[in-house]
């Protein structure tokens, strides 16, 4: 298996016909078919369905997909390391964020990469706390702004800052930043809850048990958005970060008020994973990781956050 003919597979995959696929390749159609049909000769399967409006991958394409995208990211990782040293950091390096941290520090990041390391070429993955640590196992991201991983020995992590989780209502709830609310007067209301699966979710769960207190779950969902929007439109209150709810709370859309519960917050670390060598492209973007999230902390842009203190 050639990895020209990979190659060839992803970009018709991502590009759905030849045609565009070959412009992106700097190929002759006729090239980017024979590259395919190589590819399925030899995997003895076809890889996509040919279709009047393009190429559809088939099942076996949808499995070859990600082990192609890995085995390109590792040839991509092991050029960087043995290109000769010339004190410039060269790549790509793919960073995994979590939707409520995306906005804040994509721009950032981005605009120091480009000053410090213009060759570096960064690619952004937004995902939940779950999926993030799944992709750095497997390989699709190399490193991730993430919550804390719950016994993950394949992940190494190092804490950056804390926030507390605060209750989010309408108006009428009468919330307020200077008056925290208990946990027995949260679960009286009905809570729009991320499901159990979710780290957030996780950490008010562990705080309710020893109270012998039981969540009264209106709805469940993993997208914050919609977790904003079922709020907003009266269905119950929710607990989210404050850096979700910022602009809302500047625009009296929402109210929050703190938990009174000292366990309930949420650590954000930076996560690599264990089972690669962290390259020096990688140990880059991590550096201007760092410093982009203590940036927004200094200018009071990460609403109700703090630096993380070891003990």
């Amino acid at each position: 298996m050639e990895f020209k003919h990979l190659r060839t597979f992803l970009a018709v995959a991502e590009a759905g016909n030849v045609t565009h696929a070959a412009t992106l390749l700097h190929l002759v159609q006729p090239a980017v078919s024979r590259h395919l049909k190589l590819l399925e000769e030899e995997l003895g399967t076809p890889l996509f369905h040919r279709e009047r409006q393009g190429m559809r991958l088939t099942a076996s394409g949808h499995t070859l997909l990600d082990y192609a995208r890995r085995a390109l990211q590792e040839l991509e990782r092991a050029r960087d390391e043995i290109r000769p040293d010339d004190g410039r950091l060269s790549g790509v390096v793919t960073i995994g964020l979590l939707p409520s941290v995306c906005d804040l520090i994509a721009s950032p990041l981005i605009r120091r990469l480009q000053q410090a390391h213009p060759d570096i070429q960064p690619r952004i993955s937004m995902g939940y706390a779950g999926h993030l640590h799944q992709w750095l196992e497997s390989g699709e991201i190399d490193i991730a702004l993430s919550y804390a991983p719950r016994q993950a020995p394949a992940i190494d992590t190092e804490p950056l800052l804390e926030e507390a989780l605060w209750a989010i209502g309408l108006p009428h709830h009468a919330l307020q930043a200077t008056h925290p609310i208990s946990l027995e007067t949260l679960v009286s209301h009905p809570l729009i809850l991320p499901t159990p699966r979710h780290g957030l979710r996780q950490l008010l769960d562990l705080a309710l048990i020893p109270r012998g207190l039981q969540a009264r779950v209106a709805v469940e969902t993993d997208a914050m958005s919609i977790q904003k929007r079922l709020v907003l439109e009266g269905h119950g209150v929710s607990i989210l970060p404050g850096i979700a709810v910022a602009e809302d709370l500047r625009e009296g859309r929402l109210t929050a008020a703190p938990i009174e519960a000292p366990g309930l917050k949420r650590r954000i670390v930076l996560a690599h994973s264990t089972n690669r060598q962290v390259s020096r492209a990688v140990a880059g973007v991590e550096n201007a990781l760092k410093q982009c999230v203590k940036q927004v902390l200094n200018e009071g842009r990460w609403p109700m956050a703090q630096r993380f203190k070891t003990s």
